[in-house]
């Protein structure tokens, strides 16, 4: 232990104690702001802390924002306890659109504004910007949350405006949006189809995509979060009449 350099031991710590800790720890010297501010620090111990007595539900209601930790063994919930929102909201205002290791994509439903918040650490960032990226619509727009190879956090943001139709990246690393193209049938992005919440699994975006009608078209668009390259998969066999619904 003697020949280990201390910023192995300091990291190797770290990266096991709770987010809150962490959080506090960011304020003890500029070192430790930077060491604890890495992406490799982030990654490792988002993978540390993934274990059952972590797991926790956040309910929002028209006045609080409350976390409920679980309890597995009893199938129940411990004390719950108050999160105070960090931004300017009004009441039933924050809808959440997506969620990956604790980071949450959310919108404030009065300004259409789309924000990435964290609420253990209470840290949020607008994502919105003057040229109309990061702003929200409730049934024309889909959401997901992944991180890529470089463990970079990003959403992908599918935009159906009167016609204009579009999909954009946001980065957390570079803090901008990025316009890229959507390479299969351009008719998935028109208002006929409602496109799930993305579910990030295995380097993958998955949406289900319904048609409007009944015995309409469904599909699942993939999107590999490293190629930036979309694909689709077909359903299961489906009933030829009646609504049909999926989830990935």
């Amino acid at each position: 232990m003697a020949d280990l350099p201390v910023h192995t031991i300091v990291f190797e710590i770290l990266t096991r104690v709770p987010t809150k800790d962490v959080g506090r720890s960011k304020s003890v010297c500029k070192q430790w702001y930077a060491l604890l501010s890495t992406q490799d620090f982030v990654r490792i111990h988002c993978s540390r802390s993934l274990i059952s007595s972590n797991q926790r539900v956040l309910l929002i209601d028209d006045l609080t924002c409350s976390v409920h930790p679980i309890i597995f063994q009893s199938n129940d919930y411990g004390l719950s306890s108050i999160v105070t929102f960090p931004f300017h909201h009004q009441n039933n205002d924050v809808s959440i659109l997506s969620h990956l290791n604790g980071l949450l994509c959310v919108c404030l439903n009065h300004t259409y504004e789309l924000l990435l918040w964290n609420p253990t650490t209470t840290a949020f960032k607008h994502l919105s910007t003057p040229d109309s990226h990061g702003f929200y619509i409730n049934n024309l727009d889909a959401i997901g949350l992944y991180v890529d190879a470089d463990d970079d956090y990003k959403v992908l943001h599918i935009k159906r405006r009167s016609g204009v139709l579009g999909v954009y990246v946001y980065s957390r690393e570079v803090d901008s949006w990025r316009n890229i193209p959507f390479i299969t049938r351009q008719e998935y992005l028109s208002p006929h189809f409602n496109w799930s919440a993305g579910t990030f699994c295995g380097g993958t975006l998955y949406f289900t995509v319904c048609e409007c009608w009944i015995g309409g078209t469904n599909v699942v668009i993939c999107f590999d979060v490293n190629s930036e390259q979309f694909k689709e998969i077909s359903f299961p066999p489906v009933p030829s009449t009646g609504m049909v619904q999926g989830v990935c």
